[in-house]
């Protein structure tokens, strides 16, 4: 008997996730974009649900993979990656800092629409060169399997295809 309970629950609560709206369940945990970072501080999360790219003259937190240098000065390696993002789904820039060469993203896993924070800094490099960090981090949930680092990676790839890379 208690079985056709539970299964009761799961079909009112899949309902209501229907009637309602997933993105529209998931602000019950708070707002979808977790703001900025400062990447000179940051501090990296106890829980195995974020993802970094930093440079190691900007960072002092322990980066998972380190970002390539490319061949173009900030602005212009801003303005590859924003071409690079054009057809990522479930993505939205919810803030620029044009003076910091700073923006922030708020991208939704496609099956749950849980959201995702991206922070993604664009550092000189010397002789028009520039590097980009990335801090990637989930919402909801204790570990995300992969999916922010998997971001980070995509992300890098899609822009090494609009801007050529140093080393």
């Amino acid at each position: 008997m208690s079985l056709i309970w539970i299964i009761v629950a799961l079909i009112a609560a899949l309902a209501i996730i229907v009637a309602v709206g997933r993105e529209r369940i998931w602000r019950l945990a708070g707002p979808p974009d977790l703001g900025d970072v400062t990447f000179e501080t940051l501090k990296r999360r106890a829980t195995p649900n974020d993802a970094l790219a930093c440079p190691p003259s900007l960072c002092a937190a322990r980066s998972d993979l380190a970002p390539p240098v490319f061949a173009l000065p900030p602005d212009q390696l801003r303005t590859a990656l924003t071409r690079a993002l054009a057809g990522e789904e479930l993505l939205e820039r919810v803030a620029s800092d044009d003076s910091h060469l700073q923006d922030r993203y708020v991208q939704r896993t496609r099956l749950m629409r849980f959201p995702d924070t991206i922070v993604v800094r664009f550092l000189a490099a010397g002789e028009g060169r520039s590097s980009p960090a990335l801090y990637s981090r989930s919402q909801l949930g204790r570990r995300d399997l992969g999916a922010n680092r998997a971001r980070i990676e995509r992300w890098l790839k899609k822009l090494a295809r609009e801007a050529p890379i140093v080393q």
